[in-house]
This record gives C-alpha cells, structure tokens and sequence, in this order.
C-alpha cells in the first residue's frame, strides 16, 4: 500500500469530499473553517496518496479529473458510515428485538417481574426477559455478559460496576402471628437467639451483619433452614415457630399476605441499601438505559418496592 495512502485520516477525507463538491479552494477553505493555503497542502498529500491530481485548473477554477469523479460516490458512502459510526441510530422500543438478562430474589420476581413484563409487552414487544435467581457471589456474571441487570442489597457499588441505590431500609423479625414473641414491640437479642432462624440466601446480603455482630460477642443463632426463596422461608414461618430477617417493606407486604407479623431488632442497627447494578461495559448502551430505566421507574411506581432517594453511583 502506499505509504502516503496510509497515512490519509478522517480529516483529509472530509476535506477530500468538500473540495469535490465545490470544486474551489477558497470556498472548501470556508466552509471547514480552514484557510486556503492548509487546503493546498492537503490537496497536495492527497494527490501523493492517491497519485492523481484529483482537481485539475481549468481557466479560472477547476474540474475534476477521473479518478477524483470515480471517488465522489464511494467517499460520501464512506463518510456517512463513519457518522453512523459515531452517532448510531436512535433507540426505538417499538423496534428493539433483544433478551435481557435479569437476576433478583424470587419476591421480585413475584411481584414485580408481572408489572415489568406487562410493560414491555405495551412498548417493546420484540424484548424479552431471562429471569435469573441472584445471590451475593455472582458478580463475575455481570462482567462475562451472562447477567445484563440485577437487584441486590450491599452498601455500594462494587469496582467496575455501575448502579443506582433505589433505596433504603432496615432488617426486621418475621414470624408466624402466634408465636410467642408477636406481641413485642421490638426483640432483645435474647429473645432473638432463644429460636431457630429460617436464612433467605437469594436476592442479596439480607443479615450477615447480624452474624457479624453477634459473632464479635463469640455467639451465633441456629439456622434450622436456608433456603433461597422468600415464598419458602414464608411458608416454612408460617408452619412453625422458626424466625426470618427480611427486610421491613417486604415484612410488611408479606403481612398483609400471611399470617405473620414483624418486630424491629433492638440489638443491632444497619441500614440496607437496595441497588440495581449493571456493567460499566453496558453503561453507554442506548437499548439498556432504556431497560433499566424502566426497571427504576416501576420500582419507584410499585407498592411492592421501597421507598426512598434515587442515587447513581459513578
């Protein structure tokens, strides 16, 4: 290849495809800002790399010569597809046909995953969803491109991961109505290691601050189930005298579903941060802004969902 050819950029193309459409130097030099003489000099190296004059004077302006009337197609061609390049197509719904991955708690998945599939039905019916149970050690399956978006509880976003914190809450006791600590108004931390616990292990960090707390004392609470489902540890609540920490908004919507009832922790005090997060590799992608986007606003819209201050992390 020509060396000269090699080394023509993206800025003598430009200019390359102005001085065919006027065919004047002057006039190229004011449409792109230039000056006459910097035009002289690239119409020169391109004459080099193409080894043809490309504009040739006649009288008091110029033709173009064969091979330049040959280029004027295939340059503008060119050019267009570096500008799609640079500025793709705008997103539309209607016409996006894509399957995202989501990953969440099977709660989520009960109660919230309905009014989001109902939503993409009424504006993007080519999308569809691949629901994923998520747990706290899965964060490399965002980064592989396995899992596009997850809900999940930590305290924030972790490296190379973008997120936006939905909320805050508190950890409270669910238990079956007629256990023998509804009645309390909150639970010491005797009365809480007086039982055995059911541990949610699915949708996020629920209470491992609490095994931390009570491991700094040299205690811990019996776990008799683990499970990764809310829909089980509730039956099992419900079936039993077992205990679960949920957090407080679920707590409440369960109550109003079972026949539990919840106590704050007097013990302990932690505050959950509920974040969507997704890969930085994602975050310019116009078809997933718009996805998580719709993710954000059902969350703010839903009963189901908590409370609180939209928060983007970096």
């Amino acid at each position: 290849m020509n060396p000269t050819f090699a080394s023509l950029s993206l800025a003598h193309l430009r200019t390359l495809d102005t001085l065919l459409q006027l065919k004047n130097l002057s006039h190229a030099a004011e449409r792109l800002g230039s000056s006459q003489s910097v035009l002289s000099r690239q119409l020169a190296h391109m004459r080099e790399a193409f080894d043809d004059p490309l504009l040739v004077r006649q009288g008091r302006g110029y033709v173009l010569s064969e091979r330049a009337q040959a280029l004027v197609l295939p340059l503008r061609q060119v050019l267009g597809e570096l500008d799609a390049l640079r500025q793709p197509e705008a997103f539309s719904p209607q016409r996006c046909e894509r399957r995202f991955c989501l990953a969440a708690s099977d709660y989520i998945a009960e109660h919230m995953l309905p009014l989001l599939v109902s939503r993409l039905a009424e504006q993007a019916p080519g999308v569809s969803i691949d629901y994923r149970s998520w747990s706290p050690d899965q964060f490399e399956r965002l980064a592989s491109g396995e899992i596009d978006l997850a809900t999940t509880l930590f305290d924030s976003a972790p490296a190379n991961l973008h997120g936006r914190m939905l909320g805050e809450d508190r950890a409270v006791c669910l238990m079956h109505r007629e256990h023998p600590l509804a009645r309390h108004a909150e639970l010491s931390q005797d009365n809480y290691l007086a039982w055995g616990h059911v541990r949610i292990c699915g949708g996020g960090d629920k209470d491992s601050f609490i095994d931390r707390h009570l491991r700094g004392q040299g205690l811990a609470r019996r776990i008799t189930l683990q499970v990764p489902f809310f829909s089980a540890a509730v039956q099992v609540v419900c079936a039993s005298q077992t205990l679960v920490t949920v957090p407080e908004h679920i707590a409440r919507q369960l109550s109003r579903l079972h026949p539990v009832v919840w106590c704050p922790l007097a013990f302990v005090e932690h505050t959950q941060r509920y974040w969507v997060v997704w890969h930085q590799r994602l975050q310019a992608s116009a078809e997933h802004r718009w996805f998580r986007a719709q993710v954000f606003e059902l969350w703010q819209q839903s009963q189901f969902g908590v409370t609180g201050s939209y928060v983007d992390s970096p």
